[in-house]
């Protein structure tokens, strides 16, 4: 069986963050990713694409090219700009159907589970929640 394109992301990421020794380095590298995203048009920060359920402010905006998923996303805070990285890095570009069907187990292999604030942790769950809704909905 050939590893999907989220697995294999997922993989990599896992190997990126096994170098780093502690938590701060970690959270250094994932604000840094996030420094890199693609700007987001300005007309996009409305009602229609905030995610409910962060505590900073987030909004997603997604567009399917064939059967193939895109997304962008930003946040006002640091830190959630280099999670949206991470999920972007993991899901962007791919197949709608393989979105729907992967299992996000980055969430416990990189620790983002155990080391993210609560409300930091809701706000990452309410992206997921959005990216594997928009990948039900087009699968």
């Amino acid at each position: 069986m050939s590893t999907s394109g989220t697995e294999h992301a997922q993989q990599e990421l896992r190997e990126e963050f096994e170098m780093f020794d502690n938590w701060m380095d970690r959270y250094q590298y994932i604000i840094d990713m996030g420094k890199q995203l693609p700007d987001f048009p300005p007309e996009w920060k409305t009602e229609e694409y905030k995610i409910q359920g962060c505590q900073s402010n987030v909004w997603m905006n997604h567009s399917l090219e064939g059967e193939t998923l895109r997304f962008q996303a930003t946040s006002d805070a640091a830190i959630v700009s280099g999670l949206i990285a991470v999920l972007l890095r993991i899901y962007n570009d791919r197949p709608a159907g393989e979105i729907a069907q992967s299992e996000p187990h980055f969430l416990a292999d990189l620790g983002l589970d155990k080391h993210l604030s609560p409300t930091r942790s809701n706000g990452l769950h309410a992206m997921l929640e959005r990216i594997y809704l928009v990948a039900r909905q087009h699968a």
